[in-house]
């Protein structure tokens, strides 16, 4: 299913006041909850206000009438488990469409990727879910305006033309991952130059275009892969040594991010931790996000999940996703250091339930993505903070 342009797509706008009320009272809080004096030439940490009437009502199926409400099935998104951002500030949504009761009677799944203009409008939306990777996980937005897609349940990355009309590659093969038997799921093999299994996201380098994979449900690794799909090189294996990811937890890396100095940033997830190596896998430093959240701390599934960094031209700040917690942690990129936070369990405007990912578009505006019982994405509005120059 594709629709492209706003007259194209059918809307219907209800505004429940009981609800909106109350999460006008939390978006319209300022946060930035560890406020401390900064030193004069000091980056200031940024404040971020949400903002609940972002996104826009999801578009309605007219030809389709739910039984229970005589009224037009509308768009769900299920599982939200990815947002990435194109070079217009436009915002792409991975959708598993895994509805519950009683949506799968009043509504429909939306298709799998749905493209939100910056007032937060549909503006295209597509994806074969035959197709696409089983178990979306993550997206990404090349600087060609490509999209990228991974699946953890599947041992496939695949790239789309910005439309979604064409599928201009694909890494791995679908339904074969890199174990011993071919099956997806852990434990996986680590070896293989032409199977994955069940990535968690990527990044495009903008440098040469070469692929980097968080291949990290199954394997615990970071696979490297030229523009046309040819293996380059990995690193990292299943354990908590340095340079190694949590093998339990549900598979690491979680993430994997490029910075504009050429660093390699990898999510390992139940350690709670943030992994640093440069392009050909040479550990750098290690970031501590929440020890003790993780595996043999709290029971819940880690600290770090998925970062991205401000705009400017020195990624001052780098936005932490600790769904542990369920917090959006503040970091001074430079020093490794958490300058602040916002976020807590709940499903008010503001709050999360199982924060899953994070993206930051050209104004240093947050967008979130929530999965399991959260199952939406968030806007947070950049209102102050923030003295260094080049992220202004």
């Amino acid at each position: 299913m594709n629709r492209t342009g706003k007259e194209n797509v059918p809307w219907r706008r209800i505004l429940f006041l009981g609800a909106v009320v109350p999460a006008l009272v939390i978006g319209l809080g300022l946060w930035s909850p560890l406020n401390k004096a900064t030193a004069k030439g000091k980056p200031e940490t940024p404040v971020y206000r949400v903002d609940p009437f972002w996104p826009k009502p999801l578009p309605v199926e007219a030809t389709q009438i739910s039984p229970a409400t005589h009224m037009p099935k509308p768009w769900v998104t299920g599982e939200v488990a990815g947002t990435c951002i194109d070079s217009k500030d436009h915002v792409f949504t991975v959708n598993r469409g895994n509805l519950i009761s009683p949506e799968t009677v009043t509504a429909v799944a939306s298709p799998p990727i749905l493209e939100f203009d910056r007032e937060g409008n549909v503006v295209n939306a597509w994806g074969n879910r035959d197709v696409l990777p089983n178990g979306l996980h993550g997206c990404f937005v090349d600087h060609h305006d490509n999209v990228w897609i991974a699946g953890n349940g599947d041992g496939i990355v695949q790239k789309y033309t910005h439309d979604g009309k064409t599928l201009l590659l694909q890494i791995g093969t679908r339904g074969l991952c890199d174990t011993a038997t071919g099956a997806c799921g852990s434990p996986g093999l680590n070896s293989s130059q032409t199977l994955l299994d069940q990535p968690a996201d990527m990044a495009v380098d903008p440098a040469n275009d070469d692929v980097y994979i968080a291949d990290g449900y199954g394997n615990h690794r970071v696979v490297v892969f030229s523009k046309n799909g040819v293996y380059l090189r990995q690193w990292g294996s299943s354990g908590t040594g340095d340079g190694q990811f949590q093998p339990a937890d549900g598979g690491h890396p979680h993430c994997v991010v490029l910075s504009k100095d050429g660093l390699v940033y990898a999510c390992d997830r139940g350690s709670d931790r943030i992994q640093v190596f440069d392009k050909m896998g040479n550990l750098k430093r290690i970031i501590p996000v929440k020890p003790g959240t993780g595996v043999g701390g709290l029971g819940t599934a880690g600290s770090a999940w998925d970062l991205d960094f401000s705009p400017g031209k020195r990624q001052t700040f780098m936005f932490e996703v600790d769904g542990g917690n369920e917090i959006l942690w503040i970091f001074d990129r430079a020093a490794a250091q958490i300058l602040g936070g916002f976020g807590r369990p709940g499903h008010q405007a503001g709050e999360f339930t199982f924060l899953h990912t994070v993206s930051v578009d050209s104004k240093g505006n947050l967008f979130t993505g929530e999965t399991i019982n959260g199952r939406r994405i968030q806007k947070f509005v950049k209102v102050g903070g923030d003295r260094d120059g080049d992220d202004d």
